[in-house]
């Protein structure tokens, strides 16, 4: 991979690149962005002899940019409060993805900070889900710490261990193929299912109403002091 080498065509742009998408991912709202394979990959090109960029520099900058990315997610959803949950869907934004990872939330409390960091989607929206629920700041700033460093440096120091190994080193073009495309798994299997549940609403249709909603019915299904008024 030659362009992306130390003398390559954007060989220089890596280390910016993984920061900037790091950091968007992170704190603006976009989950759609490969944050496991991106890390994964530059710590793999890292380990190569043309190198673009040290992994001892790109672990820790792959971090902060998650840290910060987290801090602005935190603004948001501080800033926002509970309003961000009445917020209808665009197209970026999807609000299951938001109620998917408050309940993530709900369901591991702090621990889900840091958790989070390995969950697509999660890790973009929990900060914010944070920010909204009014978590004390400093405990925030803690976890997010902790699962940023995990997460952002540990992938990419998992990809460069893994570069160093020779099979992975002479096919380096075929592993970068086969992660990314392990990586959209998940992604087609939310939507899959997304779609599946559409599908079932349709074919179900709307419910139809009970009887015993109309003050004027005399069903015998009824009880006394059933029948609901309008």
């Amino acid at each position: 991979m030659y362009w992306l080498g130390h003398d390559g065509l954007f060989g220089s742009a890596v280390l910016p690149g993984v920061m900037l998408i790091v950091f968007v991912e992170t704190g603006l709202l976009c989950p759609f962005l490969p944050g496991d394979t991106l890390l994964f990959t530059a710590g793999l090109l890292a380990a190569q002899d043309d190198a673009p960029v040290d992994v001892w520099t790109l672990a820790p900058c792959a971090a902060l940019a998650a840290v910060a990315g987290g801090q602005v997610g935190y603004l948001i959803g501080w800033r926002l409060g509970p309003a961000i949950f009445a917020k209808e869907d665009a197209r970026i934004f999807k609000k299951h993805y938001l109620t998917s990872s408050q309940a993530f939330f709900s369901r591991h409390g702090r621990k889900a900070i840091v958790i989070g960091h390995f969950v697509g989607v999660v890790r973009t929206f929990m900060p914010v889900i944070a920010g909204a629920s009014a978590m004390r700041y400093r405990v925030f700033v803690f976890y997010d710490v902790v699962g940023a460093a995990l997460w952002g440096a540990g992938l990419t120091v998992v990809g460069f261990q893994l570069g160093t190994v020779a099979f992975v080193d002479d096919h380096l073009e075929l592993m970068v193929v086969v992660i990314a495309g392990l990586s959209t798994l998940p992604v087609a299997a939310s939507a899959l299912q997304a779609y599946r549940a559409r599908r079932r609403a349709a074919v179900s249709g709307p419910a139809s109403p009970s009887p015993c909603s109309d003050p004027a019915s005399t069903s015998p299904s009824c009880p006394p002091g059933t029948v609901t008024p309008r």
